[in-house]
């Protein structure tokens, strides 16, 4: 499984989810290293973002993308449009 999995769901997908009752999460632009200690599946509202895991190719992503990052992602966040999501760790 790739580290990055960026994917276009559908309402379906979204309501199967319950994104709507997940948290939200906002950042300003910016650059950040970050490491995932369990999965995270992220709903993204707005912005712009190009994430580079530790030794691999960057990874872009924005606004109706439903991003998963996995377990022990090592990487370097680059909000290039202020960022807000819905998130969910497993």
């Amino acid at each position: 499984m790739s580290a990055i999995i960026v994917e276009k769901p559908t309402p379906e997908r979204l309501n199967e989810l319950g994104v709507k009752q997940w948290p939200t999460w906002s950042k300003e632009v910016s650059t950040f290293p970050w490491q995932y200690s369990s999965t995270e599946i992220a709903y993204i509202l707005q912005g712009e973002v190009t994430v580079t895991p530790k030794g691999g190719e960057p990874v872009s992503f924005a606004a109706g993308d439903l991003v998963t990052f996995a377990t022990g992602l090592d990487c370097v966040w680059n909000v290039k449009k202020p960022l807000r999501k819905h998130y969910y760790f497993e």
